[in-house]
């Protein structure tokens, strides 16, 4: 059996060289433990216990640091950098050498993709080369360490991490670690794979997982929209030509709002006596009275 970069072996000294200790196994297959990677409690004179991988120029070498996973298992690892050519992400495996996420197991848009300091779910794998890289976990695999939420969970808050991104919306595995889905319609950008994002639960499926919603609740986004809407007015000299009679096309346009939520806003800058309509268009203030 030969050496397999992405294993924990037991290895014994064959001898010391100018670089460090040449290591075997009981085949006689060697492997290099270079002098920087040298732990304290290392014995030439009994076996050690190393990881192993591909060093800088591609020759298998060994370390006796622990890795965050070896082959087929599991472990959450930090974006480090990208790839020069950007042919994928570089994340930390807890060793000395920074493992590859090929653009392959990468999402489709440079926008989504992560960026140094997020963090995704991966496993280690080697190609048909015999290379080592690490690889995002699967749906299955995603599926297979969620836990159910309960109904008590609805309209509680949460934190999770993005782990996968599509035309239909977004995934996140939350710190409970609880499956959730983030439609495009309940959050304002699309976030990265790897992202860390802040939101509530708004429904919760029969099988345990969860909707969300990266949006604030109602009232803090109804204050948030009724302060975009009077900014814009007050930029306009205290009138615009956007009312609640405006298209909906033209208020998106313009404000980014739905005309629902647009309706809201303008509706709690009148019940404050900020602003009015009249003719299709609205004004601040309050609307002035009719003379006698």
């Amino acid at each position: 059996m030969t050496l397999e970069a992405g294993t924990i072996v037991t290895l014994t000294v064959k001898n010391e060289q100018e670089y460090g200790w040449f290591l075997m196994d009981e085949e006689e297959n060697a492997v290099l433990l270079h002098r920087s990677e040298v732990r304290e409690g290392f014995n030439p004179d009994e076996p050690v216990d190393v990881f192993l991988y591909q060093d800088h120029s591609g020759r298998l070498a060994a370390t006796m640091d622990k890795p965050l996973m070896t082959l087929g298992e599991y472990a959450w690892t930090e974006v480090v950098g990208e790839e020069v050519n950007h042919l994928g992400v570089f994340v930390s495996i807890g060793i000395s050498k920074d493992a590859l996420v090929s653009e392959d197991d990468l999402p489709y848009k440079y926008e989504v993709r992560p960026i140094e300091g997020d963090k995704l779910y991966c496993t280690l794998k080697l190609d048909k080369n015999g290379r080592l890289f690490a690889k995002p976990a699967t749906e299955e695999t995603i599926w297979d360490i969620a836990k159910r939420a309960n109904k008590t969970d609805l309209n509680r808050s949460f934190t999770g991490i993005v782990y996968r991104t599509g035309k239909a919306g977004s995934w996140i595995i939350t710190d409970e670690q609880h499956r959730a889905f983030l439609h495009p319609t309940e959050r304002e950008d699309e976030p990265r794979v790897g992202q860390t994002v802040e939101g509530r639960i708004i429904d919760v499926h029969d099988d345990g997982s969860i909707n969300v919603s990266l949006l604030g609740r109602r009232h803090e986004r109804q204050l948030e929209d009724s302060e975009k809407v009077y900014e814009y007015l007050m930029s306009r000299s205290g009138k615009m030509p956007y009312s609640d009679k405006s298209l909906p096309e033209e208020i998106e346009k313009r404000f980014g709002l739905s005309k629902g939520a647009f309706k809201r806003a303008l509706g709690k800058l009148m019940k404050e006596g900020k602003a009015y309509q009249e003719d299709g268009w609205t004004y601040e203030g309050t609307k002035p009275t009719s003379e006698s």
